[in-house]
């Protein structure tokens, strides 16, 4: 043994907190000790009832009941949705066999549908929250969350295709370069004021409804942008998107098994005056979707003269280009056809359907705030 062991003093309490504490930190007293433990029969005695929390939304206390099984069934098998955007074959995407109108071109679809779909993590988390302000039941909460995960990555694909073919874009650094690239940014401009309306309208909807009108109107736009999303995978050349199409495709069919899991269990409970709140959210849900869907009318949309022959001219250039953005022949197919679908659902249940003459369907001629506007893509 060395001299320097032989004459090292043996280290303290002390030497061990000063590795961790400031030198010359004085030591405190562990907590009361007791000499035996407590009685618990006469602690309960003791104890006192805490507050009650009577805040119109909080999130505490905690449940984990499950009143609609099928949901969890359906969480379950949505844990894993099977694709990531990072992993679709970018690599195949040659940017440079496009012309700088087809790229821009392509962009802008991207850039419309990412008012509705990258608003949809958003949209999809608030939900989640109030649902565990006004204790839902553990199922829905588990759905929500499933959603806004999935939604975020159709946002993703959304970011990626517009970078991917505009740098910057749309409305950041890039420039456009094109007299068809400058339609486009204006037409882009429209589009997100009209969004932040939209968003400013869904935070004060979301409190206002009960979550059974809430997942009607989350209905509405499931129906249709499952049939969007199958006819753009059918149309599109470009085989990135084709593939991004099919996947979230298959989401959006699974958010549409979520929703009519939930609805099946409460329209029969749904009082008359919840019927017409439906009622009314079904047409404020096509007009806001229309804008995707169809061509967006007058009702909510604040668009200037310029914006349809715009988006009628974008939309060629894109088309010629392989990208399958859909005819508004083949758009008014769709959308009919998925009123229709939904149509066939809800009025067994005594929920009246609103007209919807833009494409034809015959119903109930109602009005709806667009101050509170709650259908999501």
């Amino acid at each position: 043994m060395s001299s320097q062991n032989k004459t090292a003093k043996p280290n303290t309490r002390q030497d061990d907190l000063d590795q961790f504490l400031p030198a010359g930190t004085p030591l405190t007293n562990p907590p009361t000790k007791h000499d035996s433990m407590p009685d618990p029969e006469k602690l309960l005695l003791e104890t006192e009832e805490a507050p009650a929390i009577l805040d119109r939304l909080n999130i505490f206390p905690f449940d984990w009941r499950v009143e609609t099984p099928r949901l969890m069934e359906i969480y379950e098998n949505s844990r894993d949705p099977g694709w990531s955007p990072s992993k679709l074959p970018w690599h195949t995407l040659d940017v440079e066999k496009f012309t700088l109108e087809q790229r821009e071109a392509i962009a802008y679809w991207w850039a419309l549908l990412s008012v509705f779909d990258a608003s949809g993590p958003a949209v999809f988390a608030r939900a989640m929250i109030h649902a565990y302000e006004i204790h839902e039941e553990d199922a829905i909460r588990k759905c929500f969350l499933s959603v806004t995960r999935d939604e975020m990555n159709h946002e993703e694909v959304c970011g990626r295709a517009i970078t991917a073919m505009t740098p910057g874009g749309p409305l950041g650094s890039y420039e456009p370069k094109t007299t068809v690239g400058k339609l486009a940014r204006n037409n882009i401009e429209w589009l997100y004021h009209n969004g932040a309306r939209y968003w400013n309208g869904y935070k004060k909807a979301v409190e206002h409804y009960p979550m059974p009108i809430l997942f009607s109107s989350f209905l509405f736009g499931e129906v249709a942008s499952a049939t969007l999303f199958h006819s753009m995978h059918e149309s599109t050349e470009i085989s990135v998107f084709k593939e991004a199409f099919k996947h979230i495709g298959r989401d959006e069919g699974r958010h549409l098994s979520f929703c009519l899991a939930l609805l099946k269990e409460v329209l029969p409970r749904m009082t008359d005056e919840d019927k017409l709140i439906v009622t009314k959210q079904f047409r404020a849900g096509f007009v806001f979707l229309s804008g995707i869907l169809y061509e967006p009318p007058e009702d909510f949309w604040q668009l200037p003269k310029s914006f349809l022959p715009a988006q009628r001219i974008i939309e060629e250039v894109a088309r010629e280009a392989g990208f399958g953005v859909l005819t508004i022949d083949k758009r008014y197919e769709n959308w009919r056809t998925a009123v229709v679908r939904l149509k066939t659902i809800v009025e067994p249940h005594g929920v009246l359907f609103p007209a919807l003459p833009e494409i034809d369907v015959d119903g109930e001629d109602v009005s709806f705030d667009a101050d509170k506007i709650v259908p999501i893509f």
